[in-house]
C-alpha cells in the first residue's frame, strides 16, 4: 500500500487567535483508546482538528469511513493520499458501536474519496447510518459525502438512508479548484446539492468553505449567491491551514472580525444558520448548528 509523502510541517508562525489549547483530559484519552481499539477513524485526529476536545466533550464525533487513505491528491487536506486497502465490510457496525459507547448526540460521518469503487463508497454511508440508527435511535445522523465522481444513483443511496443532514463542501472558489482539488468539480459539486434538495427536500443540506488559499471577495460572494440558489441550509467558514510543507501555502489569515463579516453577509443573504470564525471546521458544534434551524425562520 502505497500513500504520498507530504512533508514536514511548515514553520511559519500562526496569528495568536489561532492558537487553541491541545485536546487533553481523561475523557479525550478514554475516546482514543476506544476508537483505537475499534480501528476506527475520526477525522478529528486524521486532519488535525483543532477543536476534536470541545466537540467530544459536547457529544459530537465525526467518523471517517472507507479507510485512512484517499484516492485524490487534494493539496490543502491532511489525509494521506494513495492506494486505499479492501473495504472493510465491519466497520459500519464498530461505527455505530462507538457511537453507542461514546453516547454522540450528533454524529458525523465521512469518508476519504474511494474513486476506485463503482459506487464511490456510497452502499458503506447507507450502511453505517442504519447501523447507528439501530443502536443510537435518538442520536441526530450528519453525513459529509464526496462527489461520487457525479453519480447520481451514488446519491440516491446515500438519501434513501435517511440521514437528517447531507453535507457536501464547497471548499473553495472555482477559479482556484484546478490547483487546490485535484479531482473535483465545482459545477459536479453544486448539482449533487442541487439534486439531494430536490429529491430530499426533508434532509437538511449543508456545506462549507476554507478562506484564505487565495480567493477574492467577489468569488467568495458568488459561491454563497450559487448555494443560496440550491436552498442550501447550513454553511461553515474557516481558515485554511496549512499542513505541511507539501500543501499549498497560506495565502492570507483573515481576522475573527473579518468572519464574523462574512457571516452577517451570509445571514443576510438568507442561510438558516452560518458557523464562520478561524477555527470552524465543516462539523464544528455541528449539533448546535443543527438545533439553530429550530430557532429561525426559514428565509429561502
Amino acid at each position: 500500500m502505497a500513500t504520498q509523502t507530504q512533508g514536514a510541517r511548515p514553520q511559519r508562525r500562526h496569528p495568536p487567535w489561532l492558537k487553541v489549547r491541545a485536546a487533553l483530559g481523561e475523557q479525550v484519552h478514554d475516546l482514543k483508546r476506544l476508537l483505537g481499539g475499534l480501528n476506527l477513524h475520526t477525522v478529528c485526529q486524521e486532519a488535525k482538528c483543532p477543536n476534536m476536545g470541545e466537540c467530544w466533550n459536547h457529544g459530537v464525533a465525526t467518523f471517517m469511513i472507507l479507510g485512512d487513505i484517499c484516492t485524490r491528491g487534494c493539496r490543502y487536506c491532511a489525509v494521506s493520499k494513495g492506494r486505499p486497502m479492501e473495504l472493510d465490510l465491519g466497520e459500519p457496525e464498530r461505527v455505530a458501536e462507538a457511537t453507542e459507547v461514546m453516547g454522540l448526540k450528533h454524529v458525523v460521518i465521512t469518508s476519504v474519496d474511494r474513486d476506485d469503487l463503482e459506487d464511490g463508497g456510497a452502499g458503506v454511508f447507507a450502511a453505517t447510518i442504519e447501523a447507528v440508527r439501530r443502536r443510537s435511535p435518538h442520536c441526530v445522523v450528519e453525513v459529509l459525502v464526496p462527489d461520487f465522481q457525479g453519480s447520481a444513483e451514488s446519491l440516491r443511496i446515500v438519501l434513501e438512508a435517511a440521514p437528517e443532514i447531507l453535507n457536501h463542501n464547497m471548499e473553495t472558489v472555482p477559479r482556484l479548484y484546478p490547483t487546490a482539488r485535484g479531482g473535483g468539480d465545482y459545477h459536479r459539486s453544486l448539482e449533487l446539492l442541487r439534486r439531494a434538495q430536490q429529491w430530499a427536500p426533508d434532509i437538511v443540506t449543508k456545506t462549507g468553505m476554507m478562506l484564505g488559499l487565495g480567493e477574492q471577495e467577489k468569488e467568495v460572494h458568488q459561491v454563497m449567491h450559487d448555494l443560496i440558489e440550491l436552498k442550501v441550509s447550513i454553511l461553515t467558514l474557516g481558515q485554511y491551514l496549512r499542513p505541511t510543507g507539501w500543501h499549498l501555502p497560506v495565502a492570507r489569515y483573515y481576522s475573527p472580525q473579518e468572519f464574523q463579516y462574512w457571516k452577517e453577509v451570509g445571514e443576510a443573504m438568507g442561510f438558516r444558520h452560518v458557523e464562520s470564525g478561524p477555527l470552524v471546521r465543516s462539523s464544528y458544534l455541528a449539533d448546535r448548528q443543527f438545533a439553530s434551524l429550530n430557532d429561525s425562520t426559514p428565509t429561502l
